[in-house]
């Protein structure tokens, strides 16, 4: 019975291409997001998010690129963040 050897070479990770579709719908699309509520009092992790998003105090804004992982962020303080999706930075 022969035994096979592993390939010793590396195996490099191939990233799959983007749907043209999904190009098309986010490009050029932006979202606002705006800190409404305070941070006091809330876990740790909402806090980071809010940091990682680029949000300091009550009322501040930033603009940011329409992802899914921007709207992931979003949705875990959606509760604490108003979001406007606009056209154009």
């Amino acid at each position: 019975m022969a035994v096979k050897e592993p390939p010793t070479g590396k195996i490099q990770a191939q990233a799959s291409p983007k749907p043209k579709s999904a190009l098309a719908k986010s490009e050029g699309r932006f979202l606002r997001v705006k800190l409404v509520h305070s941070l006091i009092g809330r876990p740790k992790l909402q806090r980071e998010i809010v940091k990682g998003l680029g949000l300091r105090k009550i009322s501040s804004e930033v603009v940011r690129k329409d992802c899914p992982e921007i709207w992931g962020m979003v949705n875990k303080v959606k509760h604490l963040v108003a979001v406007e999706v606009v056209e154009k930075k």
